[in-house]
């Protein structure tokens, strides 16, 4: 005698009693670009259908993420100014500052998550100090503290720092409950490799390293340990979110810590959003199944939030009830 296994698959209404994994809209959140300038909406070209979004304009885009139920959102900034220490990450009126005080004033129901860095800001588009051709990790650290507490101080939710230095999450922590913001989490980019997935992203955000490479503090795609060590570190630091970055190469990595007491974030990058927009603009998948394939196949595997470009469009499809969930 055989298995029959197709018995639970023999109709719709059975497949859904039986499956056990679900999405729901408010497992995304949505990452957002904002230029330093006036009357900017400028299409990134390797990222269909994602834009730079001025201040005075972004609004256009929070209004229909809002009609859409996307209400978590992920700031990153682009200044009009960058010098060596990435003073601009840090500064008072900063553009992602800038962007937290505006939507926090006009459009109090998102949730705010910032990116922690310095590539954007620097004039050399390293994550942190240099010494000569060297990111300097101690000192780095400090400058990432202080970005992390002027997001805060302008009404951010929630930091995520994606430097990937050493010992940053408790450098943070520390600073954060020293100022009394002992209430905000911190979303860890713990797993973040160093990946030819971040390419449409580095033109989006102008954050191209000028020289070199960030394989010095972005882990090695060809290790299946190193992930463990910054976890436990991460978590050990006080980190409320742990974070895998890209996603869809890396479910091994979520699979591996999806029993961590912490909510688990995969980070869908831009390089695995363009792939799909560019293979459905030729034609040659079904983008809206190919992209809910993506999305359950990290519910799959572990992940509690996924950040993803496509959030957008799922919400749009799943109200004009073009997908399911």
């Amino acid at each position: 005698m055989f298995t029959r296994t197709r018995r639970l698959r023999s109709s719709k209404a059975m497949r859904d009693m039986v499956r056990n994994v679900s999405i729901k809209l408010s497992d995304f959140i949505y990452p957002l670009f904002i230029e330093e300038g006036n009357n900017i909406k400028e299409e990134i070209s390797s990222m269909p259908g994602q834009y730079r979004w001025s201040i005075d304009r972004v609004g256009e885009e929070l209004t229909e993420l809002k009609e859409l139920g996307i209400t978590s959102i992920l700031l990153f900034g682009i200044p009009a100014h960058k010098d060596p220490v990435g003073s601009g990450a840090y500064a008072d009126n900063g553009i992602v500052q800038e962007a937290i005080r505006y939507i926090k004033k006009n459009f109090p129901e998102f949730l705010i998550v910032t990116d922690v860095c310095m590539c954007e800001y620097t004039s050399h588009g390293h994550c942190g100090i240099l010494d000569g051709c060297e990111v300097v990790n101690d000192e780095t650290i400090k400058y990432i503290a202080k970005t992390a507490l002027s997001h805060v101080k302008a009404g951010a939710d929630i930091v995520a720092p994606s430097d990937m230095m050493d010992g940053r999450i408790l450098a943070i922590r520390n600073i954060l409950d020293e100022n009394g913001y002992v209430n905000t989490p911190i979303m860890a980019y713990s797993a973040k490799y160093s990946s030819n997935y971040y390419g449409p992203f580095r033109e989006a955000a102008d954050s191209a390293p000028s020289f070199g490479d960030r394989k010095t503090y972005q882990m090695d795609f060809r290790s299946s340990k190193e992930y463990f060590r910054e976890v436990e570190a991460d978590i050990a630091e006080g980190a409320d979110f742990i974070m895998v970055k890209p996603a869809l190469a890396y479910l091994d990595v979520v699979q591996a810590i999806s029993n961590i007491d912490l909510p688990v974030v995969a980070y869908n990058v831009s390089g695995e959003y363009s792939m799909v927009k560019a293979a459905a603009q030729n034609g040659w998948i079904n983008e809206k199944g190919i992209v809910m394939e993506n999305m359950f196949a990290m519910k799959r595997a572990g992940v509690d939030i996924i950040i993803t470009y496509h959030a957008k469009d799922i919400a749009t499809w799943y109200k004009n009830k073009e997908v399911e969930f």
